[in-house]
C-alpha cells in the first residue's frame, strides 16, 4: 500500500466529525488510534519550519533531515505512556499595544508536530460543538468574519450598548482542573488526555530556571488555541446562548475571537445585568475580568451629525476602532478604522526595520517595505478604512526618506529627490483587499 495522502487524512477527520454530529453527548474514548506515521507526516507538513526553536535548539530543517525515523520514534513514545516526556517551553516576550509585554512559550519543534497531530484529531470533534459566535483559530473562520459579524449585529439592532470585555491574563490563568472537567464532557481518550496533561505540566524555561505554573496554557504552543477555545466555549459561549439570552428583554449577540470578545445589546438594562453577573461566572472557572479595560459603551445611533472620528460611543476590537459615521447616502452606519494603538505599533515596527537595515541597497529595502505594506493592507484593508491605509503608506514613505537621508552627509535625501526615487521604486498602492465589495466580487 502507498503512503497516506492529505485527502486520506481529511477522510478520517470527516468520519470523526460525522460520529461527533450523530452523538453530541458522547465522550469519545478512542481517537488516538487514527494517529499513525502518515498522520504525523501530515502534521509535520502543516507545521512551520522557520519558527523560533525550543529549548533543544533543533530547527524544523534539522528535524526533517531524518524525518521518518524521528517521527516513528516520536509516535512510539507518544503512544506508550511514560516514555514520552514533554520538554519545557522557552519563554520569550513580545511587546503589546499598551506598552506592556506578552509572554510566549516556544515548544520544541518535535512538540509542535505532536501537538499539531493532536489538534488534527480534536478539531473535527469540537468543530461540531463550537458555536457560530466563535471565530478565532478555527478552520474556515477569520478575524475579518468576526468584524463583519459585529458590524451586521450592530446595524441590525440600529446600535445599542456594547460590552467590551478584557480577560485578565487569560492564557496564564486557565484552570487545569476545570479544563479537565470540560474535556471529560467530550474526550476521554487516554493517549490524548495524557499528552495534554504533560504539556500543561511541562514547565517554562526562563533565564536558566524551569518553573511549573499550576494554571495556564502557554501562548505560542500549537495546542493552546484549541484548549482556549474549548474552555471559553463552555464558560462563555454556551452559557451566553443557553442561559443568558433567554432571560434578556431585548436582542443581544456575542462575537468572540480567542480570548477577545464583545457583546452587543439592544437594551441598556440587559447589558448592565450581564456586566454584573459576568465576573461571577468567570470567577467560578478561575478567570478574572480586567476592571480597567472592561467597559460598557453607549453605542446608540446618533440623532444628529457629530464628529465621525470618535468621541463617546466608540470601541476597539481586533485592531479596529468602531464608530458611527455618515455614509455617502447621508445615513448613519457603523464604520471601522485602524485603531491608534495598532497604527502606532505598525509604524514603530517598520521604523525599527528601516533603522536596522538602513545600509541595504535601495532596491532590497523597497522590496521588503512593499511586502510589509501589502501585509498591512491585507488585514486593515476593510470597507471604509481607505483613509487610514493611505495615511499609513504616507508615514512609511516619510520614515523611509528619513533613514535614507541619514546614509550620506553629502547627498541629502530631500523630498524632491525622494519623489524622483519613488517614481523608480513606487510604494505599493493602498488597496482595500478585504473590503466588502471586493470580497463579493471574488
Amino acid at each position: 500500500m502507498g503512503a497516506m495522502t492529505s485527502s486520506d487524512i481529511y477522510t478520517k477527520q470527516q468520519r470523526i466529525a460525522e460520529l461527533a454530529r450523530i452523538h453530541p453527548e458522547v465522550a469519545f474514548t478512542s481517537l488516538a488510534h487514527h494517529m499513525d506515521l502518515d498522520w504525523l507526516k501530515e502534521a509535520y507538513r502543516r507545521t512551520r519550519k522557520d519558527g523560533a526553536v525550543g529549548v533543544d535548539g533543533v530547527s524544523g530543517k534539522d528535524y526533517g533531515e531524518n524525518l521518518e525515523a524521528n517521527l516513528q520514534v516520536l509516535l512510539d513514545r507518544a503512544k506508550h505512556g511514560d516514555t514520552y516526556k514533554a520538554p519545557p517551553v522557552r519563554r520569550v516576550y513580545i511587546p503589546k499595544a499598551d506598552g506592556s509585554q506578552r509572554p510566549l512559550g516556544i515548544p520544541t519543534f518535535e512538540d509542535k508536530v505532536l501537538q499539531r497531530a493532536v489538534v488534527m484529531l480534536m478539531e473535527p470533534l469540537y468543530e461540531q460543538d463550537f458555536l457560530d459566535c466563535s471565530y478565532g483559530f478555527r478552520p474556515g473562520r477569520s478575524a475579518h468574519m468576526a468584524l463583519e459579524a459585529i458590524w451586521q449585529g450592530l446595524m441590525d439592532m440600529g446600535g445599542g450598548w456594547v460590552l467590551d470585555v478584557d480577560i485578565r491574563k487569560y492564557f496564564d490563568t486557565l484552570d487545569h482542573r476545570k479544563l479537565r472537567e470540560i474535556l471529560d464532557l467530550r474526550m476521554k481518550d487516554g493517549v490524548m488526555r495524557r499528552l495534554i496533561g504533560k504539556w500543561l505540566k511541562a514547565g517554562v524555561l526562563e533565564k536558566g530556571c524551569v518553573t511549573h505554573p499550576e494554571t495556564g496554557s502557554p501562548q505560542g504552543g500549537v495546542i493552546s488555541p484549541m484548549l482556549a477555545n474549548i474552555y471559553l466555549h463552555e464558560v462563555l459561549d454556551v452559557w451566553f446562548e443557553k442561559e443568558v439570552k433567554p432571560r434578556l428583554r431585548g436582542r443581544a449577540f456575542l462575537v468572540r475571537y480567542a480570548d477577545d470578545f464583545v457583546m452587543g445589546f439592544a437594551r441598556e438594562e440587559d447589558a448592565r445585568r450581564v456586566l454584573e453577573v459576568l465576573p461571577k461566572r468567570f470567577e467560578r472557572f478561575g478567570l478574572k475580568i480586567h476592571p480597567d479595560k472592561t467597559r460598557l459603551v453607549a453605542f446608540r445611533k446618533p440623532r444628529e451629525p457629530r464628529d465621525p472620528d470618535g468621541g463617546p460611543g466608540h470601541f476597539d476590537f481586533l485592531g479596529f476602532t468602531h464608530y458611527w459615521g455618515m455614509s455617502k447616502n447621508s445615513r448613519w452606519v457603523v464604520k471601522r478604522k485602524t485603531a491608534k494603538s495598532r497604527m502606532s505599533r505598525a509604524l514603530t515596527t517598520i521604523g525599527e526595520w528601516l533603522r536596522k537595515h538602513r545600509h541595504l541597497p535601495v532596491r532590497e529595502q523597497w522590496r521588503t517595505i512593499n511586502q510589509k505594506l501589502v501585509g498591512h493592507y491585507r488585514y486593515y484593508g476593510i470597507t471604509g478604512n481607505s483613509k487610514a491605509l493611505s495615511n499609513y503608506r504616507y508615514e512609511v514613505g516619510r520614515r523611509w526618506r528619513g533613514w535614507l537621508n541619514r546614509r550620506s552627509q553629502r547627498a541629502r535625501m530631500n523630498w524632491e529627490r525622494m519623489n524622483k526615487l519613488l517614481v523608480r521604486f513606487p510604494l505599493a498602492p493602498a488597496i482595500s483587499y478585504a473590503s466588502r465589495l471586493r470580497l463579493q466580487r471574488a
